[in-house]
């Protein structure tokens, strides 16, 4: 009897001290939940980067749980100070009271996680590569929930150990990087532990090592969806299912794999009319391909190229009769001790579906770490097979000052098309203090390095060099419209591979931190005489005078009931530099009927004077007298917290007269011809209304409703009378129900 009743006290203390320790996510802060957790109260200003402290006491609570990282943060925030109360859409880029809580699970620098929260208990996530590219493309499992009283408001955040790879650990507690701060938006203030900033070059590799008690979670999931999808244009309904699985059985493991995966119907890519032999880059919203991704981010420049752009699997089929459809696709990420990998493959459907592989290593050295990605892709259409081996380096020797290498090479084997191509590039970041930041940048990409089978490169055969000062000022008077400046000041030489000048540039750029939340830029850009060397598609280069670009944007946030995104540029063109400017201007207001409803309409305009355009033959070109009309509107509607309706209406409208036909000659000059060219106009249309409902985390119910289309017409020179018509598109019309439900074991 004494033994029973001693067990049934031990367990009532267990049980007891279990509920002690298990944090209800509610977003009231309880103290006793909250006891032994670390606190944090020396939040201080980065934005701008003044590192004092922030206006407004902010304070953070940081415990290990085996159920997860939780975090909490009090933002004080009294009744003198504006408060946004506007709701927001997952993953919206809203203006707003909000925290964030940013993660480097393996404390490298690699790869982080942004997991923010705003005020209304509106959330946002994001992966962070590069030391500060963010993108939104990546949807988390997490939880978090916000309160709010007359001093201010408060937020919990549960984010299970599962959520992302991490390295295995020898003992019993694990080292972090740890990033937190809080955004006052009617000041755009941000406030931060530690004082890390987006606008250094280095931002993960300073974040907080925080060590904490090693905790592992094991995750299975199963994500079944169906689409059904009339077709409005055509007729008919037809359905699609598939599948994405997740197997997480702790932290040093991840497998993913995808059946029939969606294809991101009820997501709509922005309009782009595109005359140049650079392709556009779209971003891919694919569950699957999202999902742990950043491993596998290999940046060469400071645009999008990368050796892993997965919209090429299930793309444009390479006899171009249209996007291929996914077999399946599986990838595994991991650690083994220092060593994290990556492995992805995918397959498309048919006799001739291409098959997509990727390998990714990575060693971590400390202040060092060596990567490399090797891919391979098999096309039986063009019986092509594509290999790419890159190898990149990163040496943070200390916190000022760093380093980051790569190589890659090509390797094609298509009969009659064999090649091998090489590039490399090194970037030098040197913070000399506060104020100054200098940054060497050099690339080479030679003629037959081709990786666009499986990556994204805008181009190959150049060899570029630039240098750059930054100048940050901060401390302006109290009176003062801003509350700080960065000044960059670029210098850039780019050859192609035959010793050809194709830039010389100098480049002045303000961006601006505004005290009414806002953001502003101005950017000046000086160009010597050059040549561009793609417009003839291979053919002679043409030369292009000096010009001059001015370009301006600004955001302001919502004041009352309104706020409004402005653009404009002035530039100069191919045929007489700065002699006949062309201009573009783009204006969009967003009016807040109440903090649930809102309604957007932009407008935009562009005039290029000497729109220079390859006629598809030869060294021909035609230089026209170019007019586009464009609007971009919308509404939105975010109610009940897993509810949202979404209205957007893009369309287009160009019209271009040819003012004079060339013939490009191998020194680069224009000789004027007689040979025919056409007049041409276009107008494109994308009208999306979509309705989403969150049954569950991960768990969607979309209703949407699509339509547009792209026509050219010769005889329509008019982008007003282009821009009208382009309602009357309807290449494209379809209704379309897609549910999908995550089921966790």
């Amino acid at each position: 009897m004494f033994f029973r009743i001693f067990v049934l006290i031990a367990l009532l203390l267990v049980a007891g001290a279990a509920a002690a320790t298990d944090i209800q996510i509610d977003g009231r802060i309880d103290p006793a939940e909250w006891a032994g957790a670390r606190h944090i109260t020396d939040f201080r200003d980065t934005q701008p980067l003044t590192r004092k402290p922030g206006s407004l006491p902010t304070e953070a609570w940081v415990m290990s749980t085996p159920k997860g990282l939780a975090i909490a943060i009090r933002a004080t925030q009294p009744a003198g100070v504006p408060r946004t109360t506007q709701h927001t859409r997952r993953d919206e880029e809203a203006l707003v009271d909000r925290i964030n809580v940013m993660i480097d699970f393996n404390g490298d620098g690699r790869t982080g996680y942004d997991f923010e929260v705003t005020s209304t208990g509106g959330v946002a996530d994001e992966i962070v590569t590069g030391e500060n590219t963010f993108s939104y493309d990546w949807d988390g499992r997490w939880d978090s929930a916000t309160t709010q009283d007359a001093d201010g408001w408060s937020v919990e955040v549960l984010i299970p150990w599962y959520i992302a790879p991490m390295r295995s650990v020898s003992t019993d507690t694990r080292t972090i990087g740890l990033y937190l701060d809080r955004v006052v938006a009617y000041s755009g203030e941000r406030m931060s532990w530690p004082t890390a900033s987006v606008d250094r070059p280095r931002f993960l590799s300073d974040f907080a090592k925080v060590q904490l008690p090693a905790y592992s979670q094991s995750l299975f999931a199963v994500t079944p969806y169906m689409v059904a999808t009339n077709d409005r244009v055509h007729g008919g309904t037809s359905f699609q299912q598939g599948a994405d699985l997740v197997w997480k059985p702790n932290g040093q493991t991840q497998l993913t794999a995808t059946i029939n995966p969606d294809f991101g119907q009820v997501e709509s890519d922005d309009l782009v009319v595109n005359f140049t032999p650079e392709e556009t880059f779209f971003t891919d919203k694919r569950p699957f391909f999202t999902e742990n991704q950043g491993i596998f981010d290999f940046s060469m420049l400071e645009d999008y190229t990368q050796l892993v752009y997965t919209r090429r699997v299930g793309g444009l089929k390479p006899d171009g009769t249209g996007p291929a459809d996914i077999a399946g696709a599986v990838k595994l990420n991991g650690s083994l001790g220092s060593t994290s990998y990556g492995v992805l493959a995918a397959q498309e459907k048919g006799d001739e579906g291409r098959t997509f592989g990727a390998l990714r290593l990575l060693q971590d050295y400390g202040n060092q770490s060596l990567g490399l990605l090797a891919t391979h892709v098999g096309d039986p259409f063009d019986d092509r097979d594509a290999n790419v081996l890159g190898i990149d380096h990163r040496w943070k020797p200390t916190d000022h000052f760093s380093i980051t290498s790569n190589v890659v090479g090509s390797k094609i084997d298509e009969p009659g098309k064999d090649s091998s191509g090489l590039g490399a590039t090194t970037v030098i970041d040197y913070e000399m203090n506060p104020v100054w930041t200098q940054q060497w940048l050099g690339m080479y990409f030679g003629s037959h390095l081709e990786l666009n089978d499986f990556g994204y490169l805008p181009r190959n055969a150049f060899e570029y060099l630039h240098y750059e000062v930054r100048q940050r000022i901060t401390g302006l008077p109290a009176d003062s419209a801003y509350s700080s400046h960065t000044w960059h000041y670029r210098v850039i030489a780019v050859d192609n591979t035959h010793g050809l000048n194709i830039e010389r540039q100098l480049r002045i750029i303000r961006d601006s931190f505004r005290r009414d939340g806002g953001e502003e830029t101005w950017q000046l850009n000086i160009d010597g005489a050059a040549y561009d060397d793609l417009i003839t598609r291979g053919g002679n280069p043409m030369r292009l005078p000096p010009n001059v670009t001015l370009m301006y944007e600004r955001t302001r946030p919502r004041v009352g009931n309104w706020s409004f995104e402005s653009k404009g540029e002035i530039t100069g063109n191919p045929i007489t530099g700065a002699h006949r400017l062309g201009y573009m201007f783009k204006f969009v207001p967003t009016f807040y009927v109440n903090d649930v409803l809102s309604f957007f309409t932009g407008a935009s305009y562009e005039s290029d004077p000497y729109w220079t355009i390859w006629q598809g033959k030869g060294n021909l070109v035609g230089a026209f007298d170019g007019r586009t009309i464009g609007v971009d509107s919308g509404i939105n509607l975010n109610f009940g917290g897993n509810q949202e309706l979404r209205v957007k209406l893009q369309a287009l409208g160009v019209g271009a007269r040819l003012r004079q036909a060339y013939e490009i000659a191998p020194n680069g000059s224009r000789i004027p011809t007689d040979e025919p060219v056409a007049d041409f106009g276009v107008r494109n249309l994308g009208f999306q209304v979509r309705y989403r409902y969150e049954i569950a985390p991960l768990s969607d119910l979309y209703i949407v409703y699509n339509r547009g289309g792209y026509d050219d017409d010769p005889t329509t020179t008019d982008a007003a009378g282009n821009f009208r018509h382009s309602f009357d598109l309807r290449q494209v019309e379809q209704a379309l129900v897609k549910v999908a439900y995550r089921l966790e074991f």
